[in-house]
């Protein structure tokens, strides 16, 4: 038994799909699985445990029907355009329709080569399935669109990146894997024909609203700015980092996708840098939103057969409000505010100062900041305070606080409970990645990877058994180092 597909609906755009062959994995297993996903999808539990199963999702099996497919695309990594990149280690299994009706797209992430990998293997590391395989299902838990991950094989098979590690496949879900770069590669080839057809397909299968407008093309790409910014302020306000935010890296449904050397905030720095990589700060915490602002710009470079460009133009600006609407809204609701006030910017501007001075630790602040008296002279409490080696700054930006908090007039425990319900105690800290990756590579034994998983089901619940997930880092941590190949 394994998980029954159907052909994909990708494979009505033939121009950007190949047909490809799985690469075998030695001696697969099948150690961690999303209940919750496979629950959503219809998929029982015992359908994991069963060897066909195992070899379907580790790439092994005798045979696929539908074949797997891989797709072409190109993008701008680290600013500059690259002409040709494609899932050079993913393939489309087949979509899965799941029992609401809604169709889902399922990929095998280091099965082996395709046509589009260039001169790589094909395959995936243990470490960065396992980091992908968390980071996605916490990130769905946080209520941040977000590609899927279903599965995790593993195989003795050795890959070879900085050093000798052990081969894995992540098996992972979407409505759709689209990107910026699948535009982008027929723009700048001169294949124009092939643009609309694949607008006609977004619109058709996802943003069906936009076949009503004067022109659908132009309404896709409203659609798909709107969305890219509402999740960059999502983003921003849970402290994420995605560390690779190239075009080729971007959802065209607006989902956090590919994940490598993400990172969130610990101590709270603006200038943060979680990719090794980027010696530049191309990708730092605060330049997420002027480069997703940047992608858009070259992908409605891609849509200037498609609608004129001063409308493009026009879309393109309006990311600015989008973003910083959807900014400002997820910030009054961290810090406990249902209404709207003409300072409540500075107040957030500000706040960020008092953190950055102190380097306080992002999650664990907003957590506990729904602990703070309205009274005027009530002192903070010590759980806050524990957080600043100096705290001079934070009771002086308090003052404002608590007077904002006396407008709003809510009662303190209902306070709490609004808050508790937006601001997780619980993230994907990468000590604790580490911990876990260390357990199951030095002994095979998925334990640690599992606690994390279910604890990041819901970040937002305390629960005793995970008091040390709340913990704020060990020294050590500073010292982990996460680069591209992660």
């Amino acid at each position: 038994m394994s998980l029954a597909l159907h052909l994909p609906r990708l494979q009505r755009l033939g121009f950007l799909c190949e047909t490809v062959r799985p690469e075998a994995l030695s001696r697969p297993e099948l150690p961690v699985f999303s209940s919750e996903l496979a629950a959503e999808l219809g998929i029982p539990d015992s359908v994991f445990v069963q060897a066909d199963t195992v070899a379907q999702l580790s790439g092994s099996a005798a045979h696929y029907d539908p074949a797997p497919t891989a797709t072409v695309y190109s993008g701008h990594q680290f600013g500059v355009y690259v002409p040709q990149l494609g899932d050079g280690r993913a393939m489309l299994l087949g979509d899965l329709v799941a029992p609401d009706g809604s169709r889902w797209e399922i990929q095998l992430k280091g099965s082996g080569k395709t046509p589009f990998s260039r001169f790589a293997d094909g395959r995936a590391v243990l470490r960065s399935t396992i980091r992908e395989y968390l980071a996605s299902e916490a990130m769905h838990a946080l209520g941040i669109p977000t590609t899927r991950a279903l599965a995790i094989t593993v195989s003795p098979d050795p890959v070879y990146r900085e050093q000798p590690e052990t081969a894995a496949v992540l098996t992972r879900a979407a409505p759709s894997f689209l990107r910026f770069g699948h535009f982008e590669y027929f723009y700048h080839r001169r294949q124009h024909q092939h643009l609309a057809p694949l607008a006609d397909y977004l619109i058709a299968e996802h943003y069906p609203e936009c076949r009503a407008a004067e022109n659908p093309h132009l309404a896709l790409f409203e659609a798909v700015t709107r969305r890219t910014a509402a999740l960059i302020a999502q983003w921003q306000a849970v402290g994420f980092c995605h560390g690779v935010m190239n075009t080729d890296n971007m959802s065209l449904l607006g989902l956090t996708i590919d994940y490598g050397p993400y990172g969130f905030l610990d101590g709270f720095n603006r200038h943060h840098v979680c990719n090794h990589s980027d010696a530049g700060g191309r990708y730092a915490y605060k330049e997420q939103p002027y480069v997703a602002q940047w992608n858009l710009l070259k992908l409605g470079s891609a849509f200037l057969p498609l609608a004129a460009e001063a409308e493009l133009i026009a879309v393109i600006e309006s990311f600015v409000g989008h973003y910083q609407t959807g900014y400002l809204n997820a910030m009054r609701q961290k810090l406990g505010l249902s209404h709207s006030q003409p300072d409540d910017a500075e107040l957030v501007h500000d706040l960020l100062d008092v953190l950055q001075q102190a380097e306080a630790d992002y999650t664990l602040f907003f957590r506990r900041l729904a602990e703070m008296p309205t009274e005027h002279q009530a002192p903070l409490p010590d759980s806050l305070l524990r957080l600043f080696p100096h705290a001079e700054r934070l009771i002086h930006w308090s003052g404002r606080y608590k007077r904002r908090l006396r407008q709003e007039n809510l009662p303190p425990a209902e306070r709490k409970r609004q808050m508790d319900a937006v601001n997780p105690l619980y993230v994907p800290r990468n000590y604790l990645l580490e911990q876990a990756i260390a357990q199951a590579r030095d002994h095979g034994d998925f334990d640690g990877v599992r606690r994390l998983q279910a604890c990041w089901q819901d970040p937002f619940t305390e629960r005793a058994e995970y008091a040390d997930l709340a913990d704020t880092p060990p020294d050590w941590a500073a010292d982990i180092c996460i680069s591209c190949s992660s």
